[in-house]
């Protein structure tokens, strides 16, 4: 199976047949918001329903992985990823490494 990379360098978790640990969501969610994105469309990308996403939402925002911002005239929240986020994907990347596929 080949294995994604994204545009900044993250390479993704392998994927099968098989549900996601909490490590997967995380670097999924994060990765995804790297540029800044709405709730509904990190919910939809990282396909999780509404009540996963919001307490895996609620416990990035806590740890300071996600910040909020109000980046758009409408006042359309979005959410980014943060420093202290990114540090934690280039961590889960690293590890991934030393995972048995």
């Amino acid at each position: 199976m080949k294995k994604k990379i994204y545009a900044i360098g993250y390479e993704a978790f392998p994927r099968g047949n098989r549900r996601r640990s909490r490590n997967e969501i995380v670097f999924d969610i994060l990765t995804e918001a790297l540029s800044g994105v709405n709730k509904t469309r990190l919910m939809y990308r990282c396909n999780l329903n509404l009540v996963r996403f919001s307490r895996y939402l609620r416990k990035l925002l806590d740890a300071g992985l996600l910040k909020c911002i109000e980046a758009n005239p409408e006042g359309v929240v979005l959410y980014r990823t943060t420093v202290k986020g990114r540090e934690l994907l280039r961590i889960l990347c690293k590890a991934n490494e030393f995972l048995p596929t």
